[in-house]
């Protein structure tokens, strides 16, 4: 007879298959099952042959009956609906103090409202973000728990063996915080994969359009980007696609310019409003997606409108590229600084104890955003716990004061050259207004109180007090309810 299985896991597409292989990889006994029980029997005969560790199982009944207590039950389906039916199911055949995990993007909300749910129901809940796509789940993934912290102690052996570790052995996985915080903090790597992806993207239709820069020459170029302060997932794979040829040309100029998207940067530009934190950068490769989409209209309104655009004025092209690096870098910055700005606004506003630095290592490997500089995030959270920006750290600071000038070049000679930038130019404007003592909003607010007997409070007079002026001689005195951002 078999001995029980350490943990269960439901869902046997490419990635909890993977997470399967990996744990058994690790010596733990796996029980698993799938809503289509043919795919049960797929694996085990296919890529789980000879693992006499890995149990399948028919039904729930079976998977339920083949866990050791408290049952571990990781579930690896579609975000939304389908975890809750998955829930509705398995809660009959659990007994208090059982552990479910949703390993999938959730959105946190759901997060928080199934701890809540299953924890007066006498079942632990965790609710963890999972980075690293396919060879990452095999190999060691980026993992991020939150949830019940009851659970913690039980599954962590299992997810810190599993995950990916730092160049000291530190595991790429830590316990996040309470309720939806890990499935938070995912979201938000989410958002900063979009935007580094979206940065990579305009860099490279720089050198192709702007430069005249062949495949082979950006491969030269990415190439050298990655053994230097670049160094990164996302740079590495740029790097290996502008090398991949199909019948002797690049692949990636066969491809359609219409990009997918799962939600993920949708939810992070949706919580950075609702928090009034402002994730422009994320935002802008949100919406740079949402444009690539409109293929049909682009293609219209190119035949119909003739830019007045001109070449890149540049004498140096090495020295342009090295500027480029410099906007790429000091843009990357902005758009981790963002990320963190709104989980420590998140902190605030649920309640939850987030270790900052904690997180920048547990990104440090086997996700998709991991870079060389998260060592560095994590050192600036060391040295200063209650760190308000990223920007405001002396190692950042100096990196983003050094690279403006190249930061400029780069964006006036794209602007010029009617080359679209949107989130290179977003991280620009974001941190020429978050180093601006004085910034325009007090015609803003002129004009809210004008039009709208909205208020202002005055430089001459106690914050605390607010001002409504009769702007035209004909309103009344009376103003507005307020509320601030």
């Amino acid at each position: 007879m078999y001995k029980k299985a350490d943990i269960g896991l439901i869902g046997l597409a490419v990635m909890g298959q993977n997470l399967v292989l990996n744990m058994n990889d690790h010596g733990y006994t796996v029980a698993v099952y799938n809503r289509t029980v043919s795919k049960v029997d797929d694996f085990l005969n296919e890529a789980a042959a000879g693992r006499d560790s890995i149990l399948g199982a028919k039904s729930l009944e079976e998977f339920v009956s083949l866990l050791q207590r408290p049952r571990k039950i990781m579930l690896m389906v579609k975000a939304g609906e389908v975890v809750d039916k998955f829930i509705n199911s398995i809660l009959p055949l659990l007994e208090e103090g059982d552990i479910i995990i949703d390993g999938g993007n959730s959105l946190f909300t759901d997060t928080n409202r199934r701890c809540k749910d299953l924890e007066a129901k006498g079942i632990l809940f965790v609710g963890s973000g999972v980075s690293g796509g396919e060879e990452g789940a095999r190999r060691g993934p980026s993992l991020m728990p939150g949830g019940n912290k009851e659970a913690w102690p039980h599954i962590k052996p299992i997810f810190q063996a599993i995950s990916a570790k730092t160049d000291n052995g530190t595991p790429c996985c830590d316990w996040v915080g309470d309720a939806g915080a890990g499935h938070f903090v995912k979201m938000v790597h989410n958002g900063i994969e979009y935007g580094d992806m979206q940065l990579i993207a305009e860099a490279y239709n720089l050198m192709k359009d702007g430069l005249g820069l062949n495949h082979d020459d950006m491969y030269q170029v990415l190439d050298k980007w990655n053994k230097g302060s670049l160094d990164s997932y996302l740079i590495e794979i740029t790097r290996d696609i502008m090398g991949y040829r199909e019948e002797g040309e690049p692949l990636v100029e066969k491809i359609l310019d219409k990009a997918g998207q799962k939600g993920t940067g949708k939810w992070t530009g949706i919580s950075s409003l609702e928090l009034g934190m402002p994730v422009t950068l994320i935002g802008e490769a949100v919406f740079a997606r949402c444009l690539s989409a409109l293929k049909d209209e682009r293609v219209e309104a190119s035949k119909l409108i003739k830019k007045q655009k001109g070449a890149l004025t540049i004498d140096n092209k090495d020295a342009f590229i090295d500027d480029l690096e410099k906007a790429l870098l000091a843009s990357k910055i902005i758009s981790y600084a963002q990320g963190f700005m709104l989980m420590r606004e998140a902190a605030k506003e649920y309640s939850w104890t987030l270790n900052y630095g904690a997180i920048a290592l547990m990104w440090r490997g086997g996700c998709i955003i991991r870079s060389a500089f998260l060592d560095k995030i994590n050192l600036a959270y060391e040295k200063n716990p209650e760190l308000k920006n990223l920007i405001l750290d002396p190692y950042f600071a100096g990196i983003l004061e050094n690279a403006q000038k190249s930061w400029r070049n780069v964006a006036s000679q794209a602007l010029s050259a009617a080359i679209p930038l949107p989130t290179m130019t977003s991280a620009l404007s974001f941190f020429d207004g978050y180093t601006s003592a004085v910034v325009p909003a007090n015609l803003l607010q002129a004009q809210r109180d004008y039009f709208g007997a909205h208020t202002y409070r005055r430089i001459d007079r106690p914050e605390e007090e607010s001002f409504h002026t009769n702007w035209t001689g004909r309103g009344g005195d009376v103003s507005a309810g307020k509320y601030d951002v």
